[in-house]
């Protein structure tokens, strides 16, 4: 497939003006983009870990979700000896690597609207003073700590951490993948139960316990979701791409 016909159906429906900050820096990573594509190799993040996968796949294009340079690519690889290395490895197997992030977590049918979709919620709707969050119903009410563990199982984590300083019988949830954990009082406004997210520093746990309110800390890899539900996009658009996918983070052990 022309990439760049490619690449234009995804920013409809994952527009670069979606990605949240100045630096959450979307789209071309390195290299330049081939006319045609037919090999793509998913990841959540491309690093030393990927690429005796990428040397042996040979793809036309690796698509992640974090961006490959986060911030300035001068600054980047002026001050991170490793993603310089990285770099310079991908140009010279002329592989580059395109980024989607905020975008995707924003857009209809995006990172949120997975993991929403993944926990079996109803109702699913976007937040709109954070069109990033999506908020639902649970298909029946549970115990606060009974949810925590149905969350761990439908998202396939080893664990998550519960605050629960609020409503002991939860029926409705609002969830933001990754490290939105500064959102929940607006998932407490918007009359949701519980809040999910992660990345929660310690004084965003004691506001939430300050407010009688209720949130879950997941591990960041939850966006492993990112790979099998850009597989399916990519397939929709064109089913003979040939798309593989790599899942090769681990969580922290827990100690």
């Amino acid at each position: 497939m022309n990439t760049r016909k490619l690449l234009l159906k995804l920013s409809k429906q994952f527009p670069k003006r979606y990605a949240k900050a100045n630096h959450d820096r979307v789209g071309l990573m390195n290299g330049k983009l081939p006319e045609e594509v037919h090999k793509i190799l998913l990841c959540l993040d491309f690093d030393y870990q990927v690429l005796p996968i990428a040397k042996k796949e040979k793809p036309d294009l690796i698509l992640t979700h974090h961006p490959f340079i986060f911030g300035t690519r001068s600054f980047v690889l002026s001050h991170d000896t490793v993603k310089a290395s990285l770099c310079d490895e991908l140009d010279k197997l002329g592989i580059p690597v395109y980024s989607m992030h905020t975008n995707f977590d924003t857009g209809i049918g995006g990172m949120n609207d997975a993991l929403a979709e993944a926990l079996e919620l109803e109702d699913i709707r976007v937040i709109e003073k954070d069109i990033m969050m999506r908020g639902g119903k649970l298909k029946k009410p549970m115990e606060v700590e009974e949810f925590a563990k149905f969350v761990k199982d439908k998202l396939e984590i080893d664990y998550a951490l519960l605050v629960a300083a609020g409503k002991k019988t939860i029926s409705s949830c609002a969830i933001i993948g990754g490290g939105g954990s500064r959102r929940w009082s607006l998932a407490k406004e918007e009359g949701y139960d519980i809040f999910i997210s992660g990345d929660a520093p310690h004084y965003v746990r004691r506001d939430v316990i300050a407010y009688g309110y209720n949130y879950l800390d997941v591990p960041h890899e939850v966006e492993k979701i990112f790979m099998p539900t850009m597989k399916k996009i990519l397939l929709n658009i064109d089913k003979d791409l040939e798309v593989v996918i790599v899942n090769h983070e681990e969580m922290p052990k827990v100690i």
